[in-house]
């Protein structure tokens, strides 16, 4: 089956950041992709955090049907404070420096993990990591998510926000620091293994204004490409504010939902927001 093939680069429906059950997404890896062609989606990306595991089993289904399919994944990285996300795109998703450098991250993971449910165990809140494995596909990378949907089966709060606002974000008591990659580094892994680093959903960051200049300062020296100008995490207002930053930077512009499940997503696969017309799509890049 061959594809078709939109005549612009901005009439193509491509969603390069989502999550499957190989990271803290709901849906297996195959799942995603059919989902994905379900929603017209023309180009995906799968994206999970710190894996690269549901890379192989993504690309058969998206093969089979003929959707064009990027591998990707999700790096954190500490930065001023924050933990910062930067997607890799077009990555060979077996390059050993990509590989060994996500390997490290996990580990962290594991230890993270244990800290956060020693943290809920001081409030009240018991076997939380118990609990947090068996929402985890993936019992190499229990995230915070994991934790949260935990606390929303116990009754604990109604929802995953909910639990995060009260129990998961800075100041609050199941939230730990965590040394994450470097953003030097996570950029040198993804360029290393032949991809494009992208700064995922900047509004989501907790950052002033001379820290996200200074973000973009060191992820553009590092060699990092393009910003997510149109993402499920945006607002219109900020969608326009980072499309003003990558005209300014001169970055590509990537979009996408950052799914992860429907009943936890403001945007399904396929159905963001398009990029204005005068940004240059980063998939322009990657076809």
């Amino acid at each position: 089956m061959t594809p078709s093939h939109p005549a612009s680069p901005h009439a193509i429906n491509a969603d390069l950041h989502c999550h499957s059950t190989v990271s803290d997404g709901w849906l297996d890896p195959e799942d995603v992709v059919l989902r994905a062609l379900a929603n017209g989606v023309d180009l995906l990306a799968l994206t999970d955090h710190d894996e690269l595991g549901g890379i192989d089993a993504a690309a058969r289904v998206a093969s089979a049907h003929g959707l064009r399919f990027v591998a990707g994944v999700e790096i954190s990285v500490s930065f001023a404070g924050e933990t910062i996300h930067i997607v890799g795109l077009g990555v060979d998703h077996r390059h050993p420096v990509l590989v060994d450098g996500l390997a490290q991250l996990r580990a962290g993971r594991d230890a993270r993990a244990k800290r956060i449910g020693e943290a809920l165990e001081r409030v009240g809140i018991r076997d939380a990591l118990a609990g947090a494995h068996r929402f985890a596909r993936n019992p190499a990378l229990v995230s915070r998510a994991h934790f949260a949907r935990h606390l929303v089966a116990a009754g604990v709060m109604p929802d995953v926000k909910t639990v995060f606002d009260h129990y998961l974000v800075r100041g609050k008591p199941g939230f730990v620091d965590h040394a994450w990659a470097r953003l030097e580094d996570a950029v040198g892994w993804i360029r290393a293994a032949g991809g494009i680093a992208v700064v995922a959903h900047p509004a989501r960051y907790r950052l002033s204004g001379a820290d996200l200049e200074r973000l973009f300062d060191c992820f553009i020296a590092a060699g990092g490409e393009a910003v997510e100008v149109v993402s499920g995490a945006h607002t219109e207002d900020e969608m326009r504010r980072f499309a003003s930053l990558a005209r300014r930077r001169g970055l590509l512009a990537s979009r996408a939902s950052d799914f992860h499940g429907a009943a936890e997503s403001a945007v399904d696969l396929g159905c963001c927001n398009p990029l204005p017309a005068d940004l240059q799509p980063v998939w322009s890049r990657l076809m």
